[in-house]
């Protein structure tokens, strides 16, 4: 197409990647695993540039119940607000007012997506609903249906269990 560079996919070796993550799996993935320090994953914290659009979008089309609003500790006039994931999960969001700031970006070190399991039949109804709202989506593996919400993050909900991946254990 005229004006458009075309991109070349990079060359990669994928027998030294997979070479090298075997290593990393023989010298690192204990067979015996120990307990972790922790408890759980207290909640994941995004950024919202509009509070009402963004619990329209998780709350109302997600429907992912909106648990608590308070004050961020951190900085005046923001809102830290709460969405149940279930499992005694939390995914909470703040705006910043007042702050400009630019639009989502994927970097080393920033989120690529963020994977929610569903029950199959609930993941076939939300499917249905962001078709209907007019989400663009991408389904893969009839499992999983990746989108973005409205500032821009990829999420992903997926029909596997919680511990599972294209069913293999991975807790």
């Amino acid at each position: 197409m005229p004006g458009h560079p075309v991109m070349e996919e990079p060359t990669v070796d994928l027998t030294a990647i997979e070479a090298e993550r075997a290593r990393i799996r023989d010298t690192h993935l204990a067979q015996e695993r120990p307990a972790s320090s922790a408890r759980g994953l207290h909640h994941v914290a995004l950024l919202s540039s509009d509070v009402e659009r963004t619990v329209r979008f998780y709350q109302d089309l997600l429907e992912f119940p909106l648990t608590e609003m308070i004050g961020n500790r951190d900085y005046e006039g923001s809102t830290h607000f709460f969405f149940d994931l279930g499992n005694g999960n939390l995914l909470a969001f703040f705006d910043f007012p007042g702050l400009d700031l630019g639009p989502y970006a994927e970097v080393l070190g920033g989120l690529h997506h963020l994977a929610i399991s569903v029950e199959p039949e609930t993941w076939r109804r939300l499917r249905d609903k962001l078709a209907a709202a007019g989400v663009d989506y991408q389904e893969e593996s009839g499992t999983s249906v990746y989108f973005r919400d409205p500032d821009g993050v990829r999420v992903e909900l997926i029909a596997d269990p919680l511990g599972e991946m294209y069913g293999t254990v991975v807790n």
